[in-house]
């Protein structure tokens, strides 16, 4: 089946890959290596949470990926095209982490300006204008000029630009380090509801409980190396319960029915354990006569893995786990 009129073999074929893969993607520059070697795969799709402290090599990663800056050597496809091709960017969204809109522009006309660098068909326009101000709470704005808006409500505004045209992939860099709690919630209701439609999420965060709530899947890069990645669950462990209880003494061979246990003074835990079968641990001590003190459903969080990993005198080695399977790397 031949391509449509104006897309290469490489953009048309793109559907069946991944919808990002790179493979030792390096940068150097005269007087320090900004990027040793970057392998990683984001299925399509997904929520894909892009991680590592200062001077870990995202910024440069990412302006490799958008095509911005060319790689030193190394190799990437980004929608089944070659990391920078002209029509596979016209697929792209992006919230740069900073960015301004000219100050004297209404909110719809900022969108207008982008729909029209987007090359966007005329016809389309009002629509798209339409679903972006929905999208992020900016309907009743639209009139108003950008110069006025709160930094957060800028934030909107720059998503709503970043989802312009339905993009196939979207890389959000730091979308809700202006917002508050409120603010939050809601950009993550855009970020599933992008998902759902099938948009592929690239996210870079540095706050952790947000990504944790929203990714599916995590890479944590060190100096441009991946040093973990995983779905949330394989990078985070098991889920566990601490109870604190007195006079439990008969009820432990019940109670190991449910895992493995250990015992730290008055503190029971039972690790791995189904976050729903709590409530069955505490009715089996109270059963057996026990007093229960506290209740403590745990797991390792995700800002616990990353200062695990990083808080040594020196920096982690790659998981060799981590990498992907040679079988998953780009042709």
């Amino acid at each position: 089946m031949s391509p449509p009129a104006g897309q290469t073999p490489d953009v048309a074929d793109g559907q069946g890959r991944p919808a990002l893969e790179t493979t030792e993607l390096t940068k150097r520059y005269p007087t320090t290596v900004a990027l040793a070697g970057l392998t990683m795969r984001v299925e399509r799709g997904e929520v894909f949470g892009f991680l590592g402290p200062n001077g870990a090599g995202k910024t440069t990663a990412v302006k490799l990926l958008l095509g911005l800056a060319r790689p030193t050597s190394g190799s990437g496809r980004l929608l089944g095209a070659p990391l920078g091709d002209r029509l596979a960017r016209q697929r792209i969204g992006y919230l740069p982490e900073l960015f301004r809109y000219q100050p004297w522009l209404r909110a719809h006309e900022v969108l207008a300006l982008h729909c029209e660098l987007a090359g966007l068909e005329r016809a389309r326009r009002p629509a798209e204008i339409e679903t972006a101000l929905a999208t992020v709470g900016l309907t009743d704005r639209a009139g108003d000029l950008v110069g006025g808006f709160s930094k957060g409500m800028q934030q909107r505004l720059g998503l709503g630009v970043a989802l312009l045209g339905r993009p196939e992939i979207v890389f959000l860099d730091e979308p809700t380090s202006a917002l508050d709690p409120v603010g939050r919630v809601n950009v993550r209701s855009i970020i599933a509801a992008a998902r759902d439609r099938g948009t592929t999420v690239f996210l870079n965060s540095h706050l952790l409980t947000e990504v944790e709530r929203v990714c599916d899947r995590v890479v944590i890069v060190d100096r441009g190396r991946v040093v973990a990645q995983g779905r949330m669950d394989e990078l985070l462990g098991e889920p566990a319960v601490r109870i604190r209880a007195t006079g439990i003494e008969s009820a432990y061979s019940t109670l190991a029915s449910f895992g493995p246990l250990t015992r730290d003074g008055d503190w029971l835990t039972i690790r791995p354990l189904d976050p729903d079968r709590v409530p069955e641990v505490v009715d089996a001590i109270m059963a057996a006569g026990g007093r229960i003190f506290a209740v403590d459903p745990t797991r390792t969080s995700l800002e616990e893995r990353f200062l695990d990993l990083f808080s040594g005198d020196q920096p982690p080695k790659p998981d060799p786990s981590s990498q992907p399977s040679s079988d998953s790397r780009p042709s």
